[in-house]
């Protein structure tokens, strides 16, 4: 699919196949990935991998290898981008695992002649380009959810993401503004469950005898069906929990529809952001000029349209969504 793209826009400009992908037939990509221990990750890195493995057999880039550390730890990643500086790769693909502690290293990089096209998780270096949704929108969006469903108010439980990632500080500024809309709701406790559901559902499972009745629990993603659990594990019947797209969270959330009629909300970045950040690198490569700045929309999933990405969304993975170098052209052309 990835060669017909390119083909058809090598015809539209009046080049041959060969010309339109010669730019960028030598060129060496790498993903500097800082985290892998939950759903959305897996699927983002098995995304990356499906659009560089196709993107190489057909000739448009030579190499594009995946890496990601052991821990989520600045120090780490910061070393895995200078090794991949020293090994000649002519861009890398940041998820960061701080917005400014591998600035650094980012601006090594760029001087270096290595492009650096950060996202998801993105840095504040400006030398590096950026893609992400408003995850600060994520979080407000939460909140107007709560609202509309449960206008009287009540105590919220928050569950946040990896500690110090520019992700996890947006979304729970966005779920803060929120509130300070609609104050009516109120953070009854908090808790860090880092993008996954065994660790969200044992951080609830702590907190939970410490708080009053809850009315909702607003969240980032991989965590809600891991909240679920812990409060039937508590006997205490499960609040409005907005989901994060997972399947595990999309099937429990059909289950209990089935049972009693239970509504509510998912929306995350689709893991398939990945595959935009290779193809806006290798725009950029290509010679395009591109935004140090783009913004793609966030996938969210509404009872309306729950049986369809169930139905999409493979056990143990993430609703999802893959980019086209088409897709890549157009939120460039929109940030123009």
């Amino acid at each position: 699919m990835k060669k017909t793209v390119m083909l058809l826009t090598a015809a539209t400009l009046g080049l041959s196949a060969g010309m339109a992908i010669a730019d960028t037939a030598d060129k060496r990509i790498a993903l500097s990935n800082n985290y892998a221990g939950n759903s959305w990750r897996q699927a983002m890195l098995k995304t990356f991998e499906e659009t560089a493995d196709q993107a190489v057999a057909d000739g448009v880039v030579a190499a594009a290898d995946a890496y990601t550390t052991s821990e989520n730890q600045t120090t780490e990643q910061a070393a895995q981008i200078q090794n991949m500086i020293l090994q000649g790769y002519d861009a890398i693909l940041l998820n960061a695992a701080s917005p400014t502690a591998l600035n650094g290293a980012v601006r090594e990089a760029c001087n270096a002649g290595v492009l650096v096209v950060s996202f998801d998780s993105v840095v504040t270096e400006p030398c590096a380009y950026r893609i992400s949704v408003d995850f600060e929108e994520v979080g407000r969006q939460q909140i107007e959810y709560l609202n509309s469903r449960l206008p009287e108010g009540g105590n919220l439980l928050e569950i946040r993401g990896l500690a110090g990632v520019s992700t996890d500080s947006a979304i729970s500024k966005g779920i803060h503004e929120g509130i300070e809309a609609h104050p009516q709701f109120k953070i009854a406790g908090s808790v860090h469950g880092d993008w996954a559901q065994e660790v969200a559902q044992k951080a609830v499972s702590g907190i939970l005898p410490s708080l009053p009745e809850v009315v909702g629990v607003v969240t980032q993603g991989g965590d809600g069906y891991g909240a679920a659990q812990a409060f039937a594990a508590a006997g205490r019947e499960a609040p409005l929990i907005i989901m994060g797209n997972r399947q595990d969270e999309l099937a429990w959330w059909a289950e209990q529809r089935e049972a009693n009629g239970y509504e509510t909300l998912s929306l995350s970045i689709a893991p398939g952001v990945a595959s935009l950040a290779f193809w806006v690198a290798q725009q950029i490569l290509d010679g395009a000029d591109v935004p140090k700045d783009l913004t793609v929309p966030f996938l969210k999933v509404t009872n309306d349209t729950l049986d369809e990405y169930l139905e999409s969304t493979p056990v143990g993975s993430v609703a999802n969504q893959a980019y086209t170098v088409d897709d890549a052209k157009a939120v460039i052309a929109e940030a123009q």
